[in-house]
């Protein structure tokens, strides 16, 4: 069974994934496989532009966790959300000197649930769960996480409200 684990950058996937490698379990970081799908960098965005129908067509599927932004992509039998609060997730980007720019797209689009409603648009309902890293450590996620992958804990979403933390952009 693969669980895939997604999220804005800075939810804590990476952390949270190493956690789980520790603890014996199968962690794919999908931030290695994706460089023979880069078509291009969006500089303005400061991202890399993925060709993410082929590699998701192309994906060797494991027996375990498969980590990063783009998770939801994958065929996974079930799906993690990582969410955080957007002011700490501000903090977070800042410690990793993210431009003032990215930051504020990252807390915008966590604001937003992106990547929630991208999730809900692939998989079942049953296959989801949403998890809040704010001031949660790695070994609390990581507990909660296994729990999902091994049916002890029902999926679970929808139930978190950033958009109080949505900034009012001005030109």
């Amino acid at each position: 069974m693969m669980c895939g684990i997604t999220g804005t950058p800075g939810t804590g996937k990476s952390m949270i994934g190493d956690e789980l490698s520790r603890r014996g379990q199968t962690v794919v970081h999908l931030t290695s496989t994706v460089g023979p799908y880069i078509t291009g960098e969006d500089e303005e965005r400061d991202a890399r532009i993925i060709d993410t129908d082929r590699w998701a067509a192309e994906f060797k599927p494991v027996d375990g966790f498969v980590e990063g932004h783009i998770a939801h992509y994958l065929p996974c039998d079930k799906i993690v959300v990582l969410r955080c609060r957007p002011d700490e997730l501000r903090k977070r980007l800042a410690r990793r000197k993210y431009r003032e720019a990215k930051i504020r797209e990252n807390a915008d689009a966590e604001a937003l649930d992106v990547c929630l409603i991208e999730t809900a648009g692939e998989f079942d309902p049953s296959q989801i769960f949403e998890l809040d890293t704010t001031g949660r450590d790695a070994g609390y996620c990581a507990d909660r996480i296994e729990g999902f992958f091994k049916g002890k804990i029902p999926a679970d979403f929808g139930h978190i409200d950033w958009s109080e933390y949505l900034e009012v952009n001005q030109s």
